[in-house]
């Protein structure tokens, strides 16, 4: 592991892996910890999950959405990943002194906005200031709690072979759209985040009672991350170059820039491995919702060596990996 923190460690690739594995989990190991899942699964009288999460996005605003949308989509939608249905957040806040109220005031109109699009209530929270130039203007962190509805389970997180790889819309817009309105370039009509709370979405398919194996919001280090991170050493996943859902603006500044959407993040999507014979049914289900209308089957997975594998649109394949370094910092 790296003797110093750089960028790549928070870039959800190889690097925070590292840190995550020989740091974090031996200094916290516990049972509720070792999943390493989106959200840890605790007991009490009643199932609940929880997860945190920061916020240290630049700029704070962008087309499409804000911090403020962010920190509340980004906490909701690990929550529904882990089957859970959320129910309260926190909101702790780090400003630098010197940063401006009214900004302030969008910012917070903007969670309680999203909080209650999310059905999710803001239960408590904090504030520090810090002096100036001790922090950018601002860092979020929140935490959630879900709560598990009667007889539901979490997903088991293990893909299997026959199983189909699902997403439920477009990929890369958040990450384009982020570094698009940090480097002025003027795109018309400028590129849009496709930052969401995503609750309603995975709740509509766990209450069709389709069967999932795995669910994933693909954040940092895109699609290509999660599915890195899923394949076990006896599978490989493949997917497949033709089926991957671009939007067309999103597609040409990737190409322009070369860039892969495969490694963008994203915030308002959700990445599904189901068992073959519910594949039609899950995807029926996303596609009633109107935040997974361009939902789509993109792969599949088969008996393997542990590689994620996408198929050209020439036939042949290429082979993904867990990224490594930094290649968009700070989008979320």
């Amino acid at each position: 592991m790296a003797r110093r923190i750089t960028l790549a460690h928070g870039s959800g690739g190889e690097a925070y892996r590292e840190l995550v594995q020989e740091l974090f989990l031996p200094a916290f190991e516990n049972e509720m910890l070792r999943p390493l899942t989106d959200s840890a699964i605790c007991r009490g009288s009643e199932k609940i999950a929880v997860t945190t999460d920061s916020y240290v996005i630049k700029p704070l605003f962008f087309p499409g959405g804000d911090i403020g949308r962010l920190c509340v989509s980004g906490t909701v939608n690990d929550l529904a990943v882990s089957g859970a249905s959320p129910r309260y957040i926190s909101v702790s806040m780090i400003l630098e002194a010197g940063f401006d109220m009214e900004t302030l005031g969008r910012i917070v109109e903007s969670i309680a906005a999203t909080a209650r699009e999310a059905g999710v209530a803001v239960v408590t929270g904090d504030t520090k200031v810090v002096e100036g130039g001790a922090a950018d203007g601002i860092f979020i962190t929140t935490t959630g709690v879900g709560l598990f509805l009667e007889g539901r389970q979490p997903p088991p997180q293990k893909i299997l072979p026959g199983d189909q790889i699902v997403i439920s819309g477009y990929m890369a817009s958040h990450g384009m759209a982020v570094m698009a309105a940090r480097e002025n370039m003027a795109f018309h009509p400028p590129i849009q985040s496709d930052v969401a709370p995503l609750a309603a979405l995975v709740e509509r398919v766990l209450q069709d009672g389709c069967e999932v194996h795995a669910m994933r919001d693909p954040t940092r280090g895109g699609v290509a991350a999660t599915l890195c991170e899923w394949v076990a050493p006896d599978t490989d996943i493949i997917i497949y170059d033709e089926r991957l859902p671009v939007r067309p603006d999103v597609s040409a500044v990737c190409e322009i820039l070369g860039m892969d959407p495969l490694y963008i993040a994203n915030e308002g999507i959700v990445l599904f491995a189901v068992p073959g014979p519910w594949a039609e049914r899950v995807l029926q289900a996303l596609q009633s919702v109107d935040a997974g209308r361009n939902a789509a089957i993109i792969g599949e997975v088969r008996k393997g060596s542990g590689s994620v594998y996408s198929v050209t649109e020439y036939g042949t394949h290429r082979k993904i990996m867990m990224p490594r370094g930094e290649l968009l910092p700070r989008i979320c």
